[in-house]
């Protein structure tokens, strides 16, 4: 556990050493000490206002060092109105998975208001995100990552986009600085600060041939107090959403996205028929696998299955009212009745959700002393967004069941409050006392679209104080942040429904849609699932800083040391019909399940963990441009060092060297080396059992199909169902380690006054990661049965029903034993083999002076990826290697190894250019955003290439009039567009790949600004 007594005696002594004959601390320059600046729109500013990548304020390594600014301007031209959208437009930042734009039906996903971060695409948790200098909470509900662990991000829609001075972006890796998981990089967010007036803004803005509208109102007041030793600054902003249904736009209007692909080669492919399979027309199965027929006719087959459908499909076997008809065995709904998939596409579901949010955030400042200031924060965020998705449904896990007496079972008995039964059927062979029945699939459409409402929450306070003692800067703070979220959506409980079942009277709940329930009927078994999460953070730090600590020959010699220590807890408390305090227990097979219809049991999960730690850095200058060496105008360092200690891990050190070399003025190069350290985040460890459901392709069922000659190809196969995982924590988890460099050129060639400045820069890095947390993966486990059954074999950790008579048809003359249908796949979280991405960063600025026709500001920043690539674990590569030699069919979809370059979501290329021009009061600019392709791994053609997502490229553009003069000085409009050339994400087997594109049309706005 990386314990070293000797390391933690060094840091210690180092940091009591510091203390002592120091008395003051440096900072990474709070907000509340930068006064507002023109915004600064190159890639590392000469002056010191930049506060992410060095804790030295004012030393000379500082403007070396790769940092992008993105200046309120810029972030105005990116029209953004979320920290969502405006991560997105940003090339360094990969897909968005947290994202609120993604509505899974199940709460074990995050939702609502949600966005979260990923520099470099290395995963959600790699990027240390800080708020005015200091970490900031994460949001409290996981997601699951590419590797199916749950990981836990920022939210970055709890960011007051419109209340930001600058966002500040450390492309390298900063674990010696900032902390040991600052993995990617940093990101720094600065709000508006030392405010001195006010200002307001309105803004409304709608999608073209939607219904999708957008207000936001923010404003921003700031005044000083005694006599100018003081200043408090208050920022808010108001949003509200009108939300996007899926009807409204035909790439989302059906689940079936086939007829999007007609004139491609999968033209009919029905692997993109996503409608499912489980719809209001139940499958059933008689307890006991009874066979019951009516006048000798088989109503169920040889297994005791039959399904419900309407009288119009072919093959009823007997009606039983309202239209509706038994059929034996199971729907055929890969062929003659996937008319019966639900389809919610088609159905109104929610894309993006109505939402209502509110930002808060108060800076203040106060000058105790000439060398003391006091300063605080505080911050306040909430939203509450309203969605609709499919309504519950079962899960073939824990199937329902219909008691033998219920009122509309037509398999009853024969004699039903002592009369005869008006709903048996005439003629059955089935006992006179009647015949129960379990349920695997059943959809209760009548229930209506599943109401689903988040609510975010989240507060940070902070209170410092800073100063100035001889040569030394100090600042101290502590802070407390804490998020929570509170998830509610209808679903239907286990225990109401099976007590409606066992009436005996038509107030009993119907499953056989022989009549419509009643509204009371449907009210007595509806119950909400709430599911409460909750994260804090509490800090302290005491950091000193001189960038003149002593002179050497080179310049003056900058440090900063510090010692930090912070608390960290989540806690996921789930509902108690899913947690184990209330259950069902199966009245057939004794199973004791969760009392929710479409859940497994999940217990709750909550942990802690304590890290103290303390750092040092230094900036050593030792050649400047005054020594007057041939070639090197000046050469400087930054070494630093950190030292942690984890309350659940243990020890860890982590250096980091960077330097940069001016040959001669306007040419530097630069280049870092740097360790980190990532420890397995709270749910990681201490989750006991996580069941998540996906849809999965049972590809030994493909196989037999295709051996069959029922599909002509995988691309055909229909036998994705939804599969349950039960997945575990696993307290033995080794940390993630990573190993970042980079090399860096930077052209700034000093131009003549009237030609402007210009700034080039590239920068290529390279990080190696190991040990990541991951899991084996339910989709790769069934690939591993599919290859193991071919030679009679099976994977242990896919738990299968006994096969029935469907089954064993579905398999007859493969060659292939028959297989039940799967349960649930066993999983924990492990540490997996390395990976390695590499890249480069190339970004262009350029400003001309004021002229006769205005002034014009360019900015331009691309991110190419180079190589991608996950060494497969030994199990994963046993799967490649079968698939290359043919074993397994080049369809499967196989994950976690190999290169993920252009697969899915990881393009080479992501670009984006921000011009400019402004003339008096006028001000026009545009900004355009490109996304590389990507191939999409769930459709395949027969030599193993994918469906290429098309490169796509989207232009926003804005017009203002400032008024500065006459009745409505410092007031200004501005009409824009997102989106201008109205294109639409590409085409994906999903019908776009949302965490890659935000599914908006042309989307125009006006904004109404006023200062005072």
């Amino acid at each position: 556990m990386m314990q070293r007594a000797s390391q933690r005696r060094l840091a210690l002594a180092a940091c009591s050493l510091m203390a002592m004959t120091v008395a003051g601390t440096a900072h990474a320059q709070s907000a509340a000490e930068i006064t507002p600046v023109t915004p600064v729109e190159q890639d590392a500013p000469a002056n010191d206002i930049v506060v992410v990548g060095s804790q030295i304020k004012g030393a000379r390594i500082n403007e070396a060092l790769p940092v992008t600014v993105v200046t309120t301007e810029e972030i105005r031209s990116t029209a953004a109105v979320s920290g969502d959208e405006l991560f997105r437009s940003i090339p360094q930042f990969g897909d968005v998975r947290f994202n609120s734009q993604y509505i899974p039906g199940s709460s074990n996903s995050a939702r609502g208001d949600v966005g979260s971060l990923d520099l470099r695409s290395l995963g959600v948790g790699n990027t240390l995100v800080l708020l005015n200098g200091r970490r900031v909470v994460n949001h409290p509900t996981s997601q699951a990552n590419d590797q199916l662990v749950p990981v836990l991000s920022f939210n970055s829609n709890a960011l007051p986009v419109n209340g930001l001075e600058r966002l500040e972006v450390l492309r390298d890796g900063a674990a010696a600085i900032y902390g040991a998981d600052a993995v990617a990089g940093v990101v720094n967010t600065v709000l508006k600060n030392n405010y001195k007036g006010g200002e307001l803004s309105l803004q409304y803005g709608g999608g073209e041939g939607t219904g999708y509208r957008e207000f936001n109102a923010n404003g921003v007041v700031g005044t000083d107090f005694a006599q100018g030793r003081g200043n408090v600054t208050l920022f808010g902003s108001y949003d509200r959403g009108t939300g996007l249904l899926s009807t409204e736009q035909d790439f989302t209007a059906s689940s079936d996205k086939t007829p999007l692909f007609a004139d491609t080669y999968f033209a009919g492919a029905t692997s993109l028929d996503g409608r499912s399979v489980t719809n209001q027309y139940a499958n059933l199965r008689t307890v006991g696998n009874v066979v019951v027929r009516q006048n000798g006719t088989a109503l169920t087959n040889a297994s005791g299955q039959f399904h419900l459908q309407p009288t119009t499909n072919a093959g009823c076997n007997a009606a039983i009212g309202n239209a509706v008809c038994i059929q034996s065995g199971t729907q055929a709904t890969s062929g003659v009745d996937r008319n019966l998939r639900y389809d919610a596409g088609a159905a109104g579901t929610s894309v993006i959700p109505r939402l209502d949010r509110v930002n808060l955030f108060l800076t203040g400042n106060y000058e105790l002393s000439e060398d003391i200031t006091a300063y605080t924060e505080l911050g306040f965020y909430k939203a509450k967004t309203r969605a609709v998705q499919s309504p519950a449904s079962t899960t073939t896990a824990s199937p329902l069941v219909v008691p033998a007496t219920s009122y509309w079972n037509p398999f009853g008995p024969a004699t039903l409050n002592g009369a005869a039964n008006p709903n048996r059927l005439p003629g059955l062979s089935s006992s006179a006392a009647g015949t129960a029945l379990t349920v695997p699939n059943y959809l209760f459409a009548d229930l209506g679209l599943r109401k689903v409402e988040v609510t975010n929450q989240q507060f940070r306070t902070l209170l410092g104080l800073r100063g100035t003692l001889g040569s030394f800067d100090w600042d101290s703070a502590a802070s407390y942040s804490e998020a929570w979220v509170r998830d509610v959506s209808d679903n239907v409980s286990r225990t109401k429904l099976y007590q409606s079942m066992l009436q005996t009277n038509a107030a009993a709940y119907n499953i056989f849609g022989t009549t419509q329930n009643s509204a009371a009927t449907i009210d007595g078994i509806r119950q909400d699932l709430v599911r409460y999460t909750k994260s804090s953070l509490a800090t302290f730090d005491f950091r000193l800083s001189n960038a003149h600590l002593l002179e050497l020959p080179g310049g003056s010699l900058g440090f900063a040391g510090g010692i930090e220590a912070r608390r960290e807890t989540q806690l996921d408390n789930r509902d108690a019909r899913i947690d184990g305090t209330i259950t069902f227990t199966d009245p057939v097979t004794g199973a004791v399940l969760s009392d929710f219809v479409d859940s497994a049991i999940n217990p709750d999960t909550s942990g802690s963990r304590n890290v103290a730690g303390t750092y040092a850095e230094f900036a050593v200058p030792v050649i400047s441009p005054d020594m007057h060496v041939p070639l090197i105008r000046s050469l400087d360092f930054q070494i630093a060092g950190r030292y942690e200690h984890y309350s659940d891990f243990g020890d860890v050190t982590v250096p980091k060297v960077a330097g940069a070399w001016d040959l001669v003025k306007g040419i530097r190069l630069r280049g870092s080396w740097a360790k980190s350290f990532r420890a397995p985040n709270l749910e990681q460890i201490n989750a006991t059992v996580v069941t998540r459901s996906n849809s999965r392709t049972d590809y030994v069922y493909c196989e037999a199909d295709l051996r069959a000659g029922r599909i002509a190809s995988f691309n055909n196969c229909a036998r994705a169902q939804t599969t349950q995982a039960r997945r575990s924590g696993n307290p033995d988890l080794d940390p993630e380690k990573a190993t970042t460099t980079s090399v860096g050129l930077v052209l700034e060639p000093p131009l003549p006054s009237e030609w402007g400045a210009i700034t080039v820069t590239a920068d290529y890095w390279r990080v190696r990661q190991t040990g990541l947390v991951g899991l084996y993966g339910e989709g790769n486990a069934l690939i591993l049965d599919y290859l193991l059954r071919q030679s009679g074999g099976i994977n242990p950790n896919v738990i299968r029903a006994a096969p029935t008579a469907a089954d064993v048809d579905a398999f007859a003359g493969t060659g292939l034993a028959p297989a039940g249908q799967v349960l649930y796949v066993l999983d924990q979280y492990v540490n997996l083999q390395p990976q390695k991405v590499r890249g480069l960063d190339l970004n262009l600025t350029y400003r001309t002076p004021d002229t006769s026709i205005g002034r014009f500001n360019l900015a331009v920043n691309a991110s190419h990826f180079f190589e991608f690539y996950q060494e497969p674990s030994p199990g994963i590569q046993e799967l490649l290697d079968a698939r290359a030699a043919g074993q397994i069919n080049n369809g499967t979809v196989i994950s976690n190894g190999g290169s993920l370059l252009e697969q899915n979501r990881k393009p080479k290329w992501r670009g984006s250019a921000t011009l400019t021009w402004s003339l008096g009061d006028v001000t026009v600019s545009g900004f355009a955003q490109y996304t590389g392709k990507v191939f999409d791994t769930a459709l395949t053609y027969p030599d193993g290439s994918y469906w290429e997502i098309t490169p796509t490229t989207t232009a926003n553009l804005y017009a203002q009039y400032r008024f500065s003069s006459g009745a409505l000085e410092g007031s200004s409009i501005r009409l824009g567009v997102r989106n201008l050339f109205d294109t639409k994400p590409p085409l994906s087997s999903d019908g776009y790949p949302g965490v890659l594109y935000a599914p908006v049309a042309r989307y125009w706005y006006v904004n109404v600004r006023h200062s005072f």
